[in-house]
């Protein structure tokens, strides 16, 4: 398994393209103007506790209000409060909380008015960037996240990722950090920690406290509210999160955010250094380049078509979102349709799993798979897609199928859904809109996969400029598929047809169905 990073940078945004063995499984953005980035710390000013809610209002600059519960102030906000307090009055120069006296933790079952009051001053992180109508959703339990582990200020806890089944490991490593954990700082061992000697956890633990320290040191003359610790720029906040021995390149079209890129991995991984390329070429961009163009004009609209002919149909609600899965028009004997069934199905999860990961999905997904009467096909059906979601990122649960054959989806959403619009100007009608074209040519394919399986003579009708793109150049994908399928496939251009029109007939002139 190969992963290759591809950014693409221009003036207004930062788009970084994680593809798997040349498949696009992640795209994210990043703006210029973005300011509420997940990890993002501000600090800020309460504007208003509200009892019956038990949260409390925040004004973080943010047109909308950002939103902070009490089951998110965090055990140790008071000793929080006093320290903010106290180094905003320069009565604090060492910022390493050793001599940090804690005060006493708040009641984990309080009312939020007996804790924070209106304009008080409080360090809140970024848990949720803004939604919709919504403001960013914080936290005031803070935590700096580094490539192996995660501090977490005004705390004494160390924790080990669950993902790290090793008891034997989990002990070694809970040593390990015991022996260099700083007074006053609770450290979280990530899952990528397995296996790292004493010398690479303590150099990320002492970038984290750098940090930390450059953060403390602009509280005292910092305006509220204002953001005093951003996250790591997405590139390097991407690389921290999933970069593992797995990744074959990393390619910037951007020089400066090449070195940037080259420096952190010199941190976190310096003998995969040499993979970092910067992409130079007048001819073709980057995105098209790898392929990721095309991938995001097929993956991204309502219908999403899949192999041997399968498609999805992914539909949006205010509430949730809902997948449908159909076969397509697959011929099939009635006495294999279990077994039908279960291929499409297992075909599908994969490509759910990677849609959810591609679209940042988020909330409740129900998932409607074509019904199976095998108890056993419907558990190697749930197993499967909770192995191909083992590699999100994201928080979710998956139920079993219920009675009706659906399967329920949770999904933690943190950032907007990536909304990509992939329907373009019908050339045929002014005001009408079309599927990207590109897709056309991905389904006459997928139909003459079929087609050619069962007929010797296949005419395929198309609009001249399909037909054109179809024919020309070399190799031609009329000559692709001829070496593909050893069979020849004749294409007539038909000027009455509407731009994305097709039809199949026979050396008889009789229409195929497809």
């Amino acid at each position: 398994m190969n992963k290759e990073l591809i950014i693409r940078s221009s003036s207004e945004a930062v788009d970084f393209a994680l593809l798997k063995d040349g498949k696009l499984i992640e795209l994210h953005k990043e703006e210029e103007k973005s300011n509420f980035q997940v990890g993002d710390i501000f600090i800020a000013k309460i504007r208003k506790p509200v009892a019956g809610l038990n949260a409390a209002f925040v004004n973080v600059g943010f047109e909308k209000d950002a939103f902070l519960h009490y089951h998110d102030l965090g055990p140790n906000l008071a000793s929080q409060l006093k320290f903010i307090k106290l180094v905003s009055a320069g009565k604090i120069k060492d910022f390493s909380l050793k001599t940090f006296q804690f005060e006493k933790e708040i009641d984990k079952d309080g009312i939020i008015t007996d804790i924070l009051s209106a304009n008080q001053s409080v360090l809140v992180q970024v848990v949720k960037e803004p939604i919709s109508t919504k403001g960013p959703r914080i936290s005031a339990e803070l935590s700096l996240a580094g490539r192996f582990i995660v501090l977490v200020p005004f705390s004494d806890r160390v924790s080990i990722s669950q993902k790290i089944e090793d008891k034997k490991e989990k002990d070694r490593l809970k040593k390990l950090v015991l022996s260099i954990k700083p007074k006053g700082f609770g450290v979280i061992v990530r899952t990528v920690a397995e296996g790292k000697n004493v010398a690479e956890l303590e150099k990320d633990l002492q970038n984290l406290l750098s940090r930390w320290t450059a953060m403390c040191k602009k509280l005292p003359t910092a305006h509220h509210p204002s953001k005093v610790l951003g996250e790591l720029n997405r590139a390097s906040s991407i690389l921290r999160d999933v970069f593992n021995d797995t990744f074959s390149g990393i390619q910037i079209d951007d020089e400066e955010l090449f070195h940037q890129t080259k420096e952190y991995l010199q941190e976190i991984a310096p003998s995969k250094q040499s993979i970092v390329k910067f992409y130079q070429s007048n001819d073709t961009p980057i995105f098209e380049k790898y392929n990721i163009e095309r991938q995001i004009k097929t993956s991204f609209g309502r219908t999403v078509s899949m192999s041997k002919g399968a498609y999805l149909i992914i539909e949006h609600t205010e509430a949730l979102h809902v997948i449908d899965v159909n076969s397509g028009n697959r011929s099939n004997k009635a006495t294999n349709q279990e077994d039908t069934a279960m291929e499409v199905n297992m075909i599908a999860a994969a490509e759910i799993a990677r849609q959810l990961r591609l679209r940042d999905m988020g909330g409740i997904i129900v998932v409607d798979f074509i019904d199976m009467s095998n108890p056993e096909n419907r558990k190697v059906l749930f197993d499967f897609l909770r192995e191909e979601m083992s590699d999100d990122k994201a928080k979710h649960k998956i139920l079993p199928p219920s009675k009706f054959g659906l399967v329920q989806i949770t999904r933690q959403r943190v950032r907007p859904e990536v909304n990509i619009k992939t329907r373009e100007e019908d050339p045929n009608n002014e005001h009408g809109e079309i599927e990207a074209p590109i897709l056309i040519i991905d389904r006459i394919k997928s139909d003459l996969d079929r087609l050619l399986k069962t007929h010797m003579g296949v005419v395929l009708n198309v609009h001249p400029f399909v037909a054109a793109y179809l024919s020309q150049g070399f190799p031609s994908l009329r000559s692709k598929w001829f070496f593909e399928h050893k069979k020849w496939v004749k294409i007539i251009p038909r000027d009455a047809y509407t731009y994305l029109e097709y039809h199949f007939y026979d050396k008889k002139g009789n229409v195929i169905s497809e």
